[in-house]
């Protein structure tokens, strides 16, 4: 059964990153976690909405229950704000640098980020997915 994977992922997690633009967002999450351009965390990722300097948002398709998270979508697209969900929440966890999973974390803004480009870059990406 190695179709479980894909088939696991709830239908609410959407848009759910492919494999390639996974490892681009897991990898942009851990240089933002190194620029100190990260917030960890559902209630963290929140914040950064509300307070609109959050640049994208990603969450972890493997939350149980999924639907603690599902107030960000809806709040992000309030604020015009890109989101994305990968896989798995181990991952995005390990990305961000702790050893605990991470249900949710958001990149912020920085005026002189050296990740400027790079977000931006993964903002396009992901708006295509919500096309």
């Amino acid at each position: 059964m190695e179709r479980k994977a894909t088939e696991a992922v709830n239908p609410k997690a959407y848009p759910l990153a492919d494999a390639q633009l996974t490892i681009t967002i897991l990898d942009l999450v851990q240089q933002a976690a190194n620029y100190k351009q990260l917030k960890k965390g559902a209630n963290e990722a929140t914040k950064t909405l509300n307070r609109g300097i959050s640049e994208f948002v990603v969450m972890a398709a493997d939350t149980e229950p999924l639907e603690i998270l599902l107030h960000l979508p809806l709040l992000a697209e309030d604020k015009n704000v890109p989101y994305v969900f990968v896989p798995s929440k181990q991952a995005l966890g390990r990305a961000c640098g702790v050893t605990r999973p991470v249900i949710a974390c958001s990149v912020t803004s920085n005026e002189g980020s050296q990740l400027k480009s790079q977000i931006q870059q993964l903002k396009d990406a992901i708006e295509k997915l919500l096309i």
